[in-house]
């Protein structure tokens, strides 16, 4: 009797065991990372980001959750401050690890996604960098397998302004001011690579280190140089000081001036006199207003609406960048019917990587970063009599990447494929 009464009461904890164990396998709720420099240099940026993720995160809940074959599963996203700062963003990193979320996004500064994608090539989880990484990043071996990039290199970003400079603004004679890091010598081999293409000429060159106050000794060259467009990588603070001193001086009288990598919280910054008539590439615009794609002019309308409900603002190009990513992340889950990486990366791969966002059409390359259909809109800098409020910061004028996504990105044979 005794022994049958063990038997039963094993019976009965195997039991309660297997169902723990399924549970585990089967959570009705998820944690996703949100790991971005809240505080700091990047800090405003970051905080575009934070939204853009949350509302993915409030997005996919207002449908009840995650589709999953058990059941619908809600997700909270967990936000952590990374500080732009290596030691710090691993740590916080490793950290969301041990918590036992499902994957991760973020990052405002590029050396620490690299560092964190470093630390899912040995430990694999969905990772969702959401800033612009150095080119040599998405070389042949080097990201991480469940690493999937929703912006591009400097590279590109260059290559679009160069091309946009030359072909849709009809300009031969560039002057190009780099940033003396990765940021800035990959847009600089971008915009060389345009203009090779295109029958251009760069009659002029500089660069500047990040944080450069004053940009008077570089201006005087520019003025020099007699070029027909100066393009400009600075980016943030560097960029509002940059344009503040172009206007002082009279060279936005002299030639077009070029912001190679624009968004609104940056534009804000400029004073509506040293912005009006300057180009820029924007990957997300808000008011796509004349834009020739109807569908696209809905659906960035549709997710401007729905951000402007919840935050009171139109969405920056930062905060597309993020929304992206994680509603990408949550579509790798159901996709995949789990949430094991090498499922969702083959899940997210499959139909030759296709999938929709609020800015139209893209796929995932075999080096996992997206090829949009519009990988990023050529906009023009208002003047104050035309601006309607605060945020009526630019005109659409074109984009790049109609033709081909692919075309505007570095060829996967160049990066080892």
């Amino acid at each position: 009797m005794k022994k049958l009464f063990a038997l039963a009461a094993a019976l009965i904890i195997c039991g309660v065991l297997g169902q723990s164990a399924v549970r585990a396998d089967e959570p009705t709720k998820i944690k996703v990372g949100i790991l971005l420099p809240l505080t700091g240099t990047f800090a405003a940026v970051a905080e575009t980001q934070r939204d853009g993720a949350l509302l993915a995160v409030e997005t996919i809940n207002r449908k009840g959750g995650l589709s999953m074959p058990w059941g619908k599963v809600q997700v909270e996203g967990v936000v952590e401050d990374d500080e732009a700062k290596l030691d710090v963003g691993v740590r916080r990193y490793r950290y969301l690890a041990s918590e036992g979320v499902k994957g991760v996004g973020g990052q405002t500064w590029a050396p620490l996604a690299y560092a964190i994608n470093s630390v899912v090539a040995k430990d694999p989880m969905p990772y969702f960098p959401t800033c612009v990484m150095s080119k040599d990043a998405y070389m042949k071996g080097k990201l991480a397998g469940s690493t999937f990039s929703t912006a591009y290199s400097p590279w590109t970003v260059g290559y679009m302004a160069g091309k946009a400079a030359i072909k849709d603004l009809g300009k031969k004679r560039i002057f190009f001011l780099a940033r003396t890091d990765s940021w800035g010598w990959d847009m600089r081999d971008g915009v060389t690579a345009a203009a090779k293409e295109l029958g251009a000429e760069i009659v002029g060159y500089d660069e500047v280190s990040l944080g450069t106050g004053d940009y008077t000794a570089t201006l005087q060259k520019v003025r020099a140089a007699k070029p027909d467009v100066f393009i400009g990588s600075q980016f943030g603070g560097d960029a509002v000081a940059l344009l503040k001193q172009v206007q002082q001086m009279g060279l936005n009288k002299e030639m077009t001036i070029f912001s190679a990598f624009m968004t609104n919280v940056v534009a804000k910054g400029v004073s509506p006199e040293a912005l009006d008539g300057v180009y820029a590439m924007h990957y997300f615009y808000y008011d796509l207003t004349g834009f020739a794609d109807q569908d696209v002019v809905k659906s960035a309308k549709e997710f401007t609406d729905l951000y402007r409900a919840k935050y009171g603002v139109p969405p920056d190009s930062y905060a597309v960048i993020a929304y992206t990513a994680y509603m990408e992340m949550f579509r790798g889950f159901e996709a995949a019917k789990s949430f094991d990486p090498a499922k969702v990366t083959s899940a997210l791969m499959a139909n030759n990587g296709e999938f929709s966002t609020v800015k139209g059409p893209s796929r995932w390359r075999e080096d996992h970063v997206a090829e949009y259909k519009y990988a990023a809109f050529l906009v023009k800098g208002k003047s104050p009599s035309e601006r309607r409020d605060e945020w009526d910061l630019f005109a659409v004028k074109g984009s790049l990447g109609a033709q081909n996504g692919e075309s505007v990105l570095p060829s996967l044979k160049s990066l080892g494929y």
